[in-house]
């Protein structure tokens, strides 16, 4: 019982230390964003979820991804005004806002909802445009659902974290809502009858409706609080110059009426995508996302197999100094998902050191499967016999030179079947890694389904590829299993 005590004793210290870097990092961040600062690196970052149109998407230019739609055309007069350049920086919608809070970013903008939550924690912009909500039904459906009192006490879709969320759940009574984290997907949803209706905002609804002969919009009549009936732009808190700058360009985009001119350009890329939406169109997109899945898998495996080796010795170790903080260390990441690891990687230690969205992920499912590895490895090593060992020291061999050759390899031969198993999980886990942006074939599934509308032929496409993938290194670790007991 008392060693029991002490080891949860040590698993408590450890998560505190983490919670507290995690938050003094999270601290440092706060300040890390001024308008003198942005001029005098003479660069703008702006986080977007790139599958909202018309306010963002992208269009397809002969294999090439170009952001377009009204966002993308205000940062881009933001950023004339401030005399800088404009980088975009492409991730999950849940994630721009922290994207912001961290200091990864300089502003987020993407149909973003001043409401009164998100002022907590972000400053905002004055709202840009004023579209309303609406919602969208079937057209089969459009004689059923001509109201939104039409739909109360039926299922409505909208995208977690949006106000179209907050004000299905507060005015939609007897209405269950069904949220999900992309728009494709509430479409999709729709169209095969699991929702009844999805509330988006209107320009946005429209826009599915024009490209879509099959969908139809209802108006949403939704009571909004004042400043929340329209999107804003997202900065850290305390930067009152940057907010500033950015409200007298958006004043100037008012005055000249140029939103009006940002949506008939985005109209415009919205019908080219939607010209030709055959897969072998956006090849380039799968090939892309097979290359970065392919790359992340395999420098993840490497590394964790390196990681778990040093980790399984640690812990076998008689010393605590060093066995206690492997335990905890494989205990904590097996007991958290990766999804939370690979946002405490880009958006802690990311706060501390620029670290690109790729390189991160790496590290995330590299430090996940090292833990995985650890516990296959240590398996591997007390399933031998101890004569191995007593037979080593017969031999002269020092503890050192035993287990390099003679342990280890008996146990890699003995778990090469389970580290297969763990290279094949982190194939598909590190899909994970999509929801801060990297172009892996989660990501560019989700980018094909925003811009061609089409919600089934994608996600066959890239079944397909992991399928593969997944297919030919099995059979090609099999083969060296082969070799191995042959040998």
């Amino acid at each position: 019982m008392q060693k029991v005590k002490k080891w949860w004793w040590q698993l408590f210290v450890t998560m505190s230390v983490i919670l507290v870097a995690g938050l003094g990092m999270g601290q440092v961040a706060h300040a890390d964003t001024s308008l003198q600062k942005i001029k005098d690196k003479g660069v703008l970052t702006v986080a977007t979820a790139p599958d909202y149109p018309p306010f963002e998407s992208q269009v397809n230019k002969n294999g090439v991804s170009t952001d377009v739609g009204i966002d993308i055309d205000i940062s881009k007069q933001i950023a004339k005004d401030l005399g800088v350049k404009l980088v975009i920086k492409n991730m999950d919608f849940d994630s721009i806002l922290v994207a912001v809070q961290t200091g990864k970013v300089d502003m987020a903008i993407g149909c973003i909802n001043p409401t009164d939550e998100r002022k907590q924690s972000v400053d905002f912009s004055n709202v840009y445009y004023h579209g309303g909500q609406s919602f969208l039904v079937t057209k089969s459906n459009a004689k059923k659902y001509q109201s939104a009192s039409d739909l109360e006490g039926q299922k409505i879709g909208a995208q977690t974290g949006t106000l179209q969320y907050s004000l299905a759940q507060q005015q939609m009574m007897g209405s269950k809502v069904v949220g999900m984290g992309k728009t494709p997907d509430l479409i999709f949803a729709l169209k095969t009858n699991k929702i009844a209706a999805v509330g988006l905002e209107e320009p946005v609804a429209k826009a599915y409706a024009q490209n879509d002969h099959d969908l139809a919009v209802v108006k949403a009549n939704y009571k909004t609080a004042e400043g929340e009936s329209g999107p804003a732009i997202a900065f850290a808190k305390g930067n009152p110059e940057l907010v500033a700058a950015v409200n007298k360009s958006l004043d100037k985009i008012a005055k000249h009426h140029w939103v009006n001119g940002y949506l008939k350009s985005a109209g415009k890329y919205m019908q080219e995508n939607t010209v030709d939406t055959s897969m072998l169109r956006y090849w380039h997109y799968f090939y892309n996302g097979f290359l970065n899945t392919t790359l992340i898998a395999f420098v993840s495996v490497f590394l964790g197999i390196i990681l778990g080796v040093i980790l399984a010795l640690m812990k076998m170790s008689k010393f605590k100094i060093l066995s206690w903080p492997a335990i905890s260390y494989i205990e904590i990441v097996r007991g958290t998902p990766m999804m939370v690891q690979v946002l405490l990687v880009y958006f802690g230690l990311g706060a501390v050191i620029n670290i690109p969205a790729l390189t991160a992920g790496i590290i995330a499912v590299s430090l996940n499967s090292g833990a995985y590895v650890a516990e296959i490895i240590r398996g591997g090593i007390n399933s031998l016999d101890k004569g191995q060992t007593e037979a080593a020291k017969s031999l002269g061999l020092n503890h050192k030179d035993t287990m390099r050759f003679v342990i280890l390899p008996q146990a890699f031969k003995n778990i090469w079947p389970a580290l297969g198993n763990e290279f094949i999980s982190v194939i598909k886990e590190s899909s994970i890694v999509s929801i801060i942006g990297v172009g892996d074939l989660i990501y560019e599934l989700n980018i094909v389904r925003a811009d061609t509308y089409r919600g089934i032929a994608p996600i066959v496409v890239v079944m397909v590829i992991y399928f593969l993938m997944t297919f030919i290194l099995t059979r090609g670790l099999n083969y060296l299993e082969g070799k191995m007991n042959h040998d």
